[in-house]
C-alpha cells in the first residue's frame, strides 16, 4: 500500500473483471490485473488479444463495457487530470508534430508539470543530445520511441505504462530502455508494459500476463509460468526416448530430433546420470535447461485455448 497525497492507494493499477466492446466484438472480456508500485508486469499476446485496448482503456481512451479500471486509485475518466500528472505513457499510436525536435518538444511539454525532469537530462539519458536538434520527421524510429519515452518521464510518473516500447529500436537504443525500466522500478515506480518480444519480457517482467482472444489466458511469475519441474536435454544426436526414461525413470519425451524433455527436477545426481548414460550410447549432452522457456510456454498456452476455442 502506498500513500498518494492524503490517500492510501493498494495498487498502481487495477483492472477487474473489464469487458470493452465495439459493437458485437468484445476486445477484451473479462480481464482482470493488477500492478504494485515498484514492480514491472508485462503483457504478452498475439495481435487482437486485447492488450492495447486494455492499456487505452486504462488511459481514458475508451470507457468500460463493464467492470472497473483504476490508476492511482482514481477512475480514468472522471478523474482524468488526477491520473495524467502522476502517469507516463508510451504508445503505438502518435506521435510529435514534424518540424519540431527532441529538445523544443520536451522544453515545450515540461511547462505543463509543476517540477518536470529537466530536458537536458533526459536527452543524455536516452542517448538523444546527437539529435536534439533533429526535426521529427527526420529521426529514426528507435531515436522517435526514445523521444517518446522521455515525454512519458518528464512529469515524474508513479505509473509508466509502455505499449510496446523497443519497436524499431536497435540493440544499443533497446539496452538504454531497459535501463530506463529497470531504474524507473527501483524510484517505485509501477510499470506495465506490452510486448510482442519474449525475449524483453524475460529481462524485465517481474510478473507476466499472457492474453489472447480478450482474455487473461495465464499470469504469475517466470517461475510460476515454467510448469512443473522437468530438464530440458539438446544433445549431440538421436536419442530414443525409452532408454533414457528407463535410466532415469521417469517420463522422458521427444520434443525435436535432437531435444528430450525429462519429467523429473534437475539434480547433480539426475545430471550425472543422464551423462552416464548418454556416454554409454555415444552421445554427447549439448546443454540442460531447467524449465521451459517463455517462449515455449507462451505457445503452448496460446495452442491450448485456440484448442478450446475450436472445440
Amino acid at each position: 500500500m502506498q500513500r498518494l497525497g492524503s490517500e492510501f492507494v493498494s495498487y498502481a493499477i487495477e483492472v477487474n473483471q473489464l469487458e470493452v466492446r465495439f459493437g458485437d466484438v468484445a476486445a477484451v472480456n473479462g480481464v482482470s490485473l493488477q500492478v504494485n508500485y515498484g514492480e514491472v508486469v508485462t503483457m504478452l499476446g498475439p495481435n487482437g488479444a486485447g492488450k492495447t485496448t486494455v492499456v487505452e482503456t486504462l488511459l481514458g481512451f475508451h470507457a468500460p463495457t463493464s467492470g472497473t479500471v483504476r490508476l492511482h486509485g482514481r477512475n480514468p475518466l472522471r478523474d482524468h487530470r488526477e491520473v495524467v500528472i502522476r502517469t507516463g505513457a508510451l504508445l503505438q499510436r502518435g506521435g510529435v508534430w514534424s518540424p519540431m525536435t527532441p529538445r523544443q518538444v520536451l522544453q515545450l511539454t515540461a511547462a505543463y508539470y509543476d517540477a518536470p525532469r529537466s530536458p537536458d537530462e533526459l536527452l543524455a539519458l536516452l542517448a538523444l543530445r546527437g539529435c536534439a536538434k533533429t526535426p521529427w520527421r527526420r529521426l529514426s524510429g528507435g531515436e522517435q520511441q526514445r523521444t517518446l519515452l522521455a515525454l512519458a518521464l518528464l512529469g515524474r510518473p508513479r505509473v509508466l505504462v509502455h505499449d510496446e516500447p523497443t519497436t524499431a529500436v536497435d540493440p544499443e537504443g533497446r539496452q538504454v530502455i531497459r535501463d530506463i525500466i529497470g531504474s524507473e522500478r527501483e524510484r517505485g515506480c509501477a510499470l506495465l508494459i506490452t510486448t510482442h518480444e519474449l525475449g524483453e519480457a524475460e529481462r524485465m517482467a517481474d510478473r507476466v500476463v499472457i492474453m489472447n482472444l480478450g482474455r487473461v489466458v495465464a499470469h504469475g511469475s517466470l517461475e510460476e509460468l515454467a510448469g512443473a519441474p522437468e530438464m530440458i536435454l539438446d544433445v549431440s544426436d538421436s536419442v530414443e526416448p525409452t532408454g533414457l526414461a528407463a535410466a532415469l525413470g521417469c517420463d522422458v519425451t521427444r520434443d525435436g530430433p535432437l531435444r528430450l524433455r525429462c519429467a523429473t527436477t534437475s539434480t547433480p545426481e539426475r545430471m550425472v546420470e543422464v551423462n552416464d548414460y548418454l556416454s554409454s550410447i555415444g552421445v554427447s549432452l549439448v546443454s540442460l535447461r531447467t524449465r521451459a522457456s517463455l517462449e515455449e510456454r507462451y505457445l503452448d498456452l496460446i495452442a491450448e485455448q485456440r484448442s478450446g476455442a475450436d472445440a
